[in-house]
């Protein structure tokens, strides 16, 4: 099955908040290792996740702005919260409190990214949604991907320096 065949359910797959999620990536964010809370979840075999792209578990309706906003704080060698949805192999979706950091090697070169992942509280998710949906309506009305990423990045970006908070403090502030 291909990941373009996968249609949202509409159906939440569900974990419990004490459990974490975890996963690592490579460099180019392509899992090598995910937990069994993060395999139960998503739905996916340990041999259909590692190897592959991390955003095997994107959900179309996640901004990619956000994950613009990720990788470049990760790849300039910094962490970051965020919530995120995710979908699993069968369309069910999941949101999490994801916190994303690099791994290090003895030498301090980064070598990959972890990201630790809880359930986040309804209340946060039903503060974040909203948000999200109006930067992904501002990604899709543009003609392009990436103008519309770019669009809701400074989107993004305006509305925090309104608030007078960076993302992270955006983030811990639902």
């Amino acid at each position: 099955m291909t990941r373009t065949a996968i249609r949202p359910t509409g159906v939440e797959s569900p974990f419990g908040e004490e459990e974490i999620i975890v996963s690592k990536t490579d460099l180019k964010g392509r899992i090598t290792y995910a937990n069994d809370v993060f395999l139960r979840v998503s739905r996916f075999d340990a041999r259909e996740v590692i190897g592959a792209p991390h955003n095997l578990i994107r959900h179309p309706d996640m901004p990619r702005c956000v994950f613009k906003l990720m990788w470049d704080t990760i790849q300039a060698g910094g962490e970051i919260f965020a919530y995120v949805l995710n979908m699993a192999s069968n369309g069910d979706h999941y949101w999490v409190f994801a916190h994303v950091t690099p791994s290090r090697d003895g030498r301090g070169q980064v070598i990959g990214y972890h990201s630790n992942r809880r359930k986040p509280a309804a209340a946060q998710v039903a503060r974040i949604a909203p948000l999200y949906r109006s930067l992904r309506q501002q990604e899709d009305a543009s003609p392009g991907r990436k103008d519309g990423m770019n669009t809701a990045y400074g989107s993004m970006m305006a509305m925090l320096r309104d608030t007078g908070m960076d993302y992270e403090q955006f983030v811990f502030s639902l």
